[in-house]
């Protein structure tokens, strides 16, 4: 039985933090919201990396790869969002925009991490 929308669309975003934190990254904030945008994940690599994720779960492919549904319009709302919190933190380190997306399987979900995915 497949989850609800929403019950995969939270499991892929536990899932996405885990994988995150198990390749290094730090949590800085999780569902930052500035406006009209909501960034799902905020991370930090070493203390010069600022990581703006944005995560993507499909139940399958079928209608294309998750990291396909990343519009431009929502590059645009995460890229200011982005600019409201690197003022708000004095951030002066780099910045990058990934993309995680998730697909459920029969094994669970699967992951892959598009670095510098825009902008």
């Amino acid at each position: 039985m497949q989850p609800s929308a929403h019950a995969l669309g939270q499991a892929g975003e536990d899932a996405a933090l885990a994988y995150l934190l198990e390749q290094g990254y730090e949590l800085v904030h999780r569902n930052y919201r500035h406006g009209r945008a909501e960034v799902d994940l905020i991370v930090r690599l070493g203390q010069q990396l600022l990581v703006f994720v944005e995560v993507k779960t499909r139940s399958s492919t079928r209608y294309g790869y998750p990291e396909e549904f990343v519009t431009p319009r929502k590059q645009e709302l995460f890229r200011r969002a982005a600019e409201q919190l690197q003022e708000d933190l004095d951030w002066t380190g780099d910045i990058r925009f990934d993309i995680l997306a998730l697909t459920h399987t029969a094994s669970g979900l699967q992951v892959e991490h598009f670095e510098d995915a825009f902008y």
